[in-house]
């Protein structure tokens, strides 16, 4: 986005080019700087982000692979996404912005077609997976109703999208609030649920004797991984934190460090608790029925309340970057003016019309047909990002032998996945290409237009 000289200077807490500075007014003057966050509320923010429907919905798919051994794919994906955040960590701290990983993107690529189609993948990405999170929460809200019915599944998840989106609007620091509470019921309520499970397990389900191949379990991990994606919204924090050179890294570890943990012990008292076939039959329901031996029927309408806090803020966390990587993106030629402007003063465009892109998918199309959409395009964008990072290490100071193993461990999960999930999934496959081609066709027009302007004496 901003070239290398612009950014120069700029390693300490001084907020890159055109982000606000602390206590001060905005590059137009006619905005306050935002409140700062504190390195807790921007990992809360991530940690919110990825603890959402995925860890409901992936205990079944990835036990019918990795059996009882779950929690040793999800220690392999926290492991690939801890090495993946030491990526973005370092890119972070050196290149702090509201882009946020488009930023690093940018830094390694240049300010070209890359950058650009990535972008526009990225934004349609998120709306495609901000309005599946929003369906799983109009289920597990219509569940919760006695009037409960297909079509309240969509009105739910239409106003969670508004709901979130009218909190965006508030600011960074409504958004972290309310993802501090979030997070602390979710990360409650699985905490006791893993405490209760793990004290009454039965030790004989995790024997590593009914573990499978060594193959099936990293075959596994392009499962797990998918818990993990929501990391990536830490980076885009970097415009809210004073001193994002040091706080942003901190924020990375701190949401990655808390959502393995959760992942690592949920697993274990699930797997400890119920056989493979039965986590298996259960499906989204596993935990539910893995708190019921010790928690009874109050189990359940646990874990739906943690469901109902899990996918709101999985929805919160995925509309916050919106306003500030249009912005920044708006400031740089990236993307058309109108996505980085405010309507009213106050709403953003690029948050409208991620908003809006949410509510449409959500309500007119079913989204479980392209539900590895955002695993996919995740995926080959950390690859990018590291790839990127590796043409500018001499600049961040980050070691060459983390970047490579990280890089590596991606590209192997983003290679299983394919193999995998998209050969039984072709709509999924279908539709990244189509997001693709659509990516491609709108930076292309876009920077024909804006360059023929430029042109103009």
């Amino acid at each position: 986005m901003t070239s290398p000289t612009q950014m120069d200077g700029q390693q300490g807490g001084e907020p890159p080019a055109g982000t606000p500075a602390a206590g001060g007014a905005d590059a137009s003057g006619d905005r306050p700087a935002p409140t700062r966050l504190t390195i807790r509320q921007a990992a809360f923010i991530g940690v919110g982000a990825m603890v959402g429907a995925g860890i409901f919905s992936l205990l079944g798919a990835a036990g019918e692979v990795a059996g009882a051994a779950v929690w040793i794919s999800f220690l392999l994906a926290g492991v690939i996404a801890i090495l993946n955040g030491y990526s973005f960590a370092k890119f972070g701290a050196r290149f702090p912005s509201a882009g946020g990983l488009l930023e690093y993107i940018a830094r390694g690529f240049g300010d070209g077609h890359i950058t650009g189609v990535v972008a526009w993948m990225v934004l349609a990405t998120n709306a495609i997976v901000t309005g599946m999170v929003a369906v799983s929460f109009g289920s597990y809200a219509s569940d919760a109703v006695p009037w409960g019915s297909s079509a309240w599944i969509k009105i739910f998840a239409a106003l969670i999208v508004v709901v979130m989106t009218l909190l965006n609007v508030l600011g960074s620091q409504a958004v972290a609030r309310v993802q501090t509470v979030v997070v602390t019921v979710v990360i409650g309520i699985l905490a006791v649920f893993a405490v209760v499970t793990l004290v009454n397990m039965d030790p004989h389900l995790l024997a590593f004797s009914g573990y499978p191949s060594v193959r099936d379990i990293v075959s596994s991990v392009a499962l797990t991984f998918f818990a993990f994606l929501g990391f990536g919204i830490v980076s885009f924090t970097a415009k809210d934190l004073a001193n994002p050179s040091y706080e942003l890294p901190r924020a990375m570890y701190l949401a990655l460090g808390i959502a393995t943990v959760i992942y690592v012990a949920v697993s274990l008292g699930v797997f400890g608790t119920l056989t493979v076939s039965e986590v298996i039959a259960s499906g989204g329901t596993a935990i539910a029925k893995a708190a019921e031996p010790t928690l009874g029927t109050a189990g359940y309408w646990l874990m739906s309340v943690t469901a109902l806090f899990a996918t709101s803020g999985a929805t919160n966390g995925g509309l916050y970057p919106a306003s500030g990587l249009c912005e920044q993106l708006s400031s740089v030629g990236q993307f058309p003016p109108v996505m980085g402007r405010r309507l009213g003063g106050r709403l953003p465009s690029g948050l409208l019309f991620t908003a809006v892109v949410a509510i449409i998918l959500a309500v007119g199309f079913d989204l479980n047909a392209i539900a590895s959409i955002g695993s996919a395009i995740a995926l080959l964008v950390f690859a990018l990002v590291t790839v990127g990072h590796l043409r500018v290490r001499d600049q961040t100071g980050a070691h060459l032998s983390i970047l490579l193993i990280g890089l590596a461990a991606t590209v192997i999960v983003l290679v299983t996945f394919a193999i995998t999930t998209l050969v039984e999934e072709p709509s999924t496959l279908i539709a990244i290409v189509v997001v693709l081609l659509v990516s491609i066709g709108i930076d292309v027009a876009w920077k024909r237009s804006r360059d023929a302007r430029l042109a103009i004496p």
